[in-house]
């Protein structure tokens, strides 16, 4: 893996952004629920839907922000702005992806966009926001790349000030040709940011700097996956010690545990994520913890299932205790609410958002009886409703 350094210092200083208190008083009885779409025509961008937290109901979705294929967003912890992935388009003459903000428009939660840049490769479909709320780093598919956007302090977004573009490949003969980069995520304390390269069969992990907004390898700079599993998305355990990244590829998930001091990962476990006996075609998606870090949740595209799991606190290991089905086809995504109350899938294949009432003491998923249309669902979003 050659990966080479064209990262500059950050274009201009970024003033820190307020981020809202976890620890609120009082759980909100309604949420925002913002859905990028892959949709590239007149309506494609960002939905918006209402969640009902007594009842798990979601009202009809609405369209609220345009932007072609505004696939996978973020929200700013300053519950303010919104950040999303674009179509492949041409800045300065150069054919690149796009990345777009967006400002959250009070009473209604509509979105006016504010501007849009260059992603520093082509295919952008990861987007995340570091815990200082400074920076929007960015992983480009097809651009075999992941980028650092600094947030300027009226929420728009300035040119990368960092760009690490990544060599490689594996053995899938289609899938890993070469560097397929496909999710970038800080770490809890925002010190390193978590790479998942599924061309590579590599985990890069990057030195991160919120104050300049650059990427540096770590030392080591990466860890491997087993050859052909295709490493899509990662998440951490909220109790930081443990993180989990799903192969999506051979349908499995690795458990891993954190030296957050270092910045280093160590494989303890890996685990199929699909039901002993299948035999079909399917894929991995989206991976996520319950709030409280008992249950792993992974997607199953092809069985269109939630594999659940259930995580051993003192090791991080994993536990298979069934599979949910998603009343739909193809799961791309899906979202936990932040109380832990609620786990809604987003079916790409069949327009269509599921609502689950989670069990808190089993982590088995029940019906709520909620189901809307959304079109080509890829990411789920929540925000407490004024």
């Amino acid at each position: 893996m050659k990966t080479t350094l064209p990262c500059a210092a950050a274009l201009s200083t970024v003033l820190s952004v307020g981020c809202v208190s976890s620890a609120a008083t009082l759980e909100p009885k309604t949420y925002r629920v913002y859905f990028g779409t892959s949709v590239e025509q007149e309506r494609g961008g960002i939905y918006m839907a209402l969640l009902d937290m007594q009842t798990g109901q979601l009202g009809k979705a609405v369209h609220v922000g345009h932007a072609p294929r505004a696939g996978f967003i973020a929200i700013h912890p300053d519950g303010q702005h919104i950040y999303s992935t674009g179509a492949n388009t041409e800045f300065d003459g150069i054919k690149t992806g796009a990345v777009n903000a967006f400002r959250i428009s009070e009473p209604d939660g509509t979105l006016v966009k504010i501007n849009a840049q260059s992603s520093g490769g082509l295919g952008p479909c990861h987007v995340s926001i570091d815990p200082t709320g400074k920076n929007l780093l960015v992983a480009n598919y097809f651009g075999g790349s992941c980028s650092v956007l600094p947030i300027r302090p009226d929420g728009s977004l300035a040119p990368a000030s960092c760009t690490q573009k990544h060599t490689g490949s594996s053995i899938h003969p289609k899938r890993q040709t070469a560097a397929f980069t496909h999710s970038i995520n800080c770490d809890p304390a925002g010190r390193f940011a978590i790479v998942a390269d599924l061309g590579m069969d590599k985990i890069l992990i990057y030195r991160f700097d919120a104050s300049v907004g650059t990427l540096t390898p770590n030392n080591p700079p990466f860890i491997a996956s087993e050859p052909g599993g295709g490493p899509r998305h990662f998440t951490f355990h909220p109790s930081g010690k443990f993180a989990y990244a799903d192969l999506e590829l051979s349908n499995k998930v690795v458990a891993f545990q954190y030296n957050a001091d270092k910045g280093a990962l160590k494989e303890i476990q890996t685990i199929s994520t699909l039901p002993a006996g299948f035999t079909g075609e399917s894929t991995t998606s989206e991976i996520l913890t319950t709030p409280d870090g008992r249950f792993l949740y992974v997607g199953n595209r092809g069985h269109d299932s939630l594999a659940i799991f259930s995580i051993d606190p003192a090791s991080g290991k994993l536990t298979a205790i069934g599979h949910e089905s998603t009343r739909g086809k193809t799961p791309r995504n899906f979202n936990v609410d932040p109380t832990g109350t609620y786990l809604l899938t987003a079916n790409l294949e069949s327009n269509n958002v599921v609502v689950f009432r989670i069990n808190r003491e089993t982590g088995q998923l029940e019906f709520t009886g909620s189901e809307i249309k959304v079109p080509e669902p890829i990411c789920i979003r929540f925000l407490a409703a004024p």
